[in-house]
């Protein structure tokens, strides 16, 4: 074999190597990305229902009721345009409160309400979560904030 083409063969399979291990990182990146759906998104169909993602706005006054087993919390997330149901099964965090800021994630249930894996909650009184801000300002009702 001439030497152009051992240069040839290993600059070809340096090529494979690199594109194949493109390929496991986009691979992975794609099994954990993890989208954002308003209420109103998920109302209208456009969220996913094989797939974990992540619905914010406010909690609802007066939706949030603690289910008999004394560990599973229904509440209503809104963008003041629609809500949708969350069903949470585990502690809440301590700043969750009706009428605040929520983000959770988790997947749709065959009953189109939503099966959340995690809550969060905002942190003090001025702020609130980017994809619950943005949901917010969607549904119209957001008062500006420094």
């Amino acid at each position: 074999m001439k030497a152009r083409h051992k240069r040839l063969t290993l600059v070809l399979l340096g090529v494979a190597g690199l594109s194949l291990a493109a390929w496991f990182v986009l691979s992975a990146f794609q099994k954990n990305l993890v989208f954002f759906f308003t209420p109103t998104q998920i109302k209208s169909g456009e969220a996913p229902h094989e797939r974990r993602f992540r619905v914010g706005g406010m909690v609802e006054k007066g939706s949030l009721h603690r289910l008999p087993d004394g560990v599973t919390y229904r509440f209503v997330v809104t963008d003041m345009v629609q809500g949708v149901t969350v069903q949470y099964k585990g502690l809440l965090p301590d700043l969750f409160k009706e009428g605040k800021g929520v983000v959770a994630q988790g997947r749709l249930g065959a009953d189109h309400s939503f099966l959340a894996d995690e809550v969060l909650a905002k942190h003090d009184e001025n702020y609130m979560p980017p994809e619950a801000a943005y949901a917010l300002k969607q549904g119209g009702l957001n008062k500006e904030r420094p």
